[in-house]
């Protein structure tokens, strides 16, 4: 196993409250992705938002409702928009692994999230039970598309991570070797010089480690926050 890094290059700022985080959505189009109307969205915000903004909760859409090649595009960073690499046209096949229950639900909350970076350096082979071992759930690709959008400050050179949560089944029932990963375009190959900095949804081997990218994961998903 490799050796763990404890400390992480930044401190993040804290989720915008739940309301907030609503209107963001909204402004993005995502309700419309979904067909909620702004108020059902405003609503749910609203009726689970904790006394004190609901900081540490993150406010997400059910992968059915809005895929992720849906929800990339809607990254900025630098002003460049985000964008799924080219030999992933099967994105939104990735499904959340047997282990992970969603809720039965169009929106839900995560609490707990951590961009993973002390498991920088770390296979998403090695990952998967250490952090079942700890009680903590690997984040979904939408789930961490839904963070960045939230909170782009996350996405930080050097420091991007993994969600191996979403994984794609093969007909014959295993899993496809490739993990997906949210990190930030170097403009290299075939994403073209027009993309360098700009957001990219790519994948990595699921026994490959990445010194720049950590393992993301949360402490759980719920439909209210009480």
């Amino acid at each position: 196993m490799p050796e763990t890094t404890h400390a992480t290059s930044t401190v993040l700022p804290a989720l915008p409250a739940l309301s907030a985080q609503a209107e963001r959505l909204i402004e993005l189009g995502v309700h419309e992705i979904i067909g909620l109307s702004t108020a059902e969205l405003r609503t749910f915000a609203g009726a689970t938002e904790a006394p004190a903004g609901g900081d540490g909760t993150l406010l997400a859409v059910h992968p059915n409702q809005a895929p992720a090649s849906a929800l990339a595009p809607l990254l900025r960073r630098d002003g460049k928009q985000g964008f799924v690499v080219t030999d992933m046209s099967d994105i939104d096949l990735f499904a959340p692994l047997d282990k992970i229950t969603l809720p039965d639900a169009p929106l839900y909350l995560l609490t707990g999230l951590d961009r993973g970076d002390r498991m920088a350096n770390w296979s998403p082979n090695e990952a998967l039970p250490a952090l079942t071992a700890e009680a903590r759930t690997p984040l979904l690709l939408t789930e961490g598309i839904h963070w960045v959008l939230q909170q782009p400050a996350v996405l930080e050179r050097n420091h991007c991570f993994m969600t191996i949560g979403s994984r794609l089944c093969k007909a014959h029932g295993t899993l496809d070797a490739r993990t997906p990963a949210i990190w930030i375009s170097n403009g290299t190959g075939r994403d073209g010089r027009e993309r360098r900095n700009a957001p990219k949804v790519g994948w990595c081997w699921a026994g490959n480690r990445h010194t720049w990218l950590g393992i993301a994961s949360a402490t759980g998903r719920r439909t209210q926050d009480r």
